[in-house]
């Protein structure tokens, strides 16, 4: 499996709406483009990006293919309306907590 991780920080003022679009478009947008999402973690407390995230495909070139596409783009140009700091990185799944 291959994993794409995800981090950032929500902006202030911008919770409620950020919420309601992982909720209702986010998290759906990237299962319709074949990736599954595995975990979402907040941090309350400590230095670090506020959220992290993972999703996976089955495949390399799966992944490759997905993060090339317009939809990608545009989703994650929606999530930007609404996070600062946002990194991403793709990683061999090892099915346990990865940075």
């Amino acid at each position: 499996m291959i994993k794409l991780l995800m981090s950032w920080d929500i902006q202030a003022g911008r919770e409620q709406p950020y919420f309601e679009f992982i909720v209702q478009d986010f998290a759906p947008g990237l299962m319709r483009l074949g990736l599954q999402p595995t975990e979402a973690w907040y941090t309350v407390y400590g230095k670090g990006p506020q959220i992290l995230t993972g999703a996976v495909t089955e495949r390399m070139e799966t992944m490759r293919e997905i993060l090339a596409s317009d939809d990608w783009r545009s989703l994650r140009g929606r999530l930007q309306e609404f996070v600062s700091g946002y990194e991403q990185k793709v990683i061999e799944d090892h099915s346990r907590f990865q940075l």
